[in-house]
């Protein structure tokens, strides 16, 4: 699904990420984890298309498209979802309208007919009753006068209704209290699929209490130092970061 082979980024002739490489395949959830300044939100920019970064080196592959030749909307088009730590608002675009234009612009993309209203509609309601949302949740504008749990339920609902191939959730968990985390957990577990491949990017491991990942990573220095399953959180918890060189 993705591949990152030998990934190299700067910003500002500042080197941010070095020789990275990572992988993961349908059905599988990862979990990056790092201390601050690691290069973790970088990784999210550069997936997402931030052209104020420059790849000096490397490649990344999705879904058997190279993704540095990509557009935007084309990564969008192809299946790429981005949870971001800090999602933009729109105030004045409701939740029902950003997603009608977003699955039009799927159907056309994938030469279909577009879907109508009321069929669009019925499915932002299917979602948001199997999220175990208010059922007018649609109604609020996107991510404005929203909580900051609102807005990661929000973006989880986005998720549903978009069906991506691969969703690269950046701090979901950010700001969050406990009650705030297991909701979300609980809702992005709900979202696991045998054709999905779930990244998350995370710097604490309590949203990792309640959502297993099939494989855990370090990034440290703009690199990953280390991999695993499940068990290297607690040996994380346990010895910080320190330990990874």
């Amino acid at each position: 699904m993705l591949k990152i082979s030998n990934l190299t980024v700067s910003i500002d002739g500042k080197t941010i990420l070095k020789n990275l490489n990572f992988s993961a395949s349908a059905g599988q959830i990862h979990a990056i984890m790092g201390p601050n300044g690691a290069g973790k939100s970088t990784l999210t920019a550069i997936l997402a298309g931030n052209d104020n970064y420059q790849v000096e080196a490397g490649e990344i592959w999705f879904a058997g498209q190279n993704l540095l030749e990509m557009e935007i909307e084309e990564r969008a088009l192809a299946g790429l979802f981005i949870g971001f730590q800090n999602p933009i608002e729109i105030p004045g675009v409701t939740l029902i309208n950003f997603l009608k234009a977003a699955l039009e612009a799927k159907a056309k993309a994938n030469n279909q007919p577009l879907p109508s209203t009321a069929e669009i509609l019925a499915l932002i309601k299917q979602k948001i009753e199997f999220l175990g949302l208010p059922s007018d949740f649609y109604k609020r504008y996107v991510n404005a006068n929203l909580s900051g749990g609102q807005k990661k339920l929000s973006e989880l609902l986005q998720m549903a209704v978009l069906e991506p191939k691969l969703a690269v959730l950046d701090e979901i968990d950010s700001g969050l209290d406990i009650d705030s985390v297991k909701l979300v957990a609980a809702n992005l577990n709900k979202l696991r699929s045998p054709a999905r491949s779930i990244v998350l990017i995370t710097h604490y491991q309590r949203i990792l209490n309640f959502v297993k990942p099939d494989f855990v990573h370090v990034l440290k220095h703009g690199t990953i130092v280390a991999s695993g399953g499940p068990e290297l959180v607690a040996e994380i918890e346990a010895k910080g970061y320190d330990q990874f060189n």
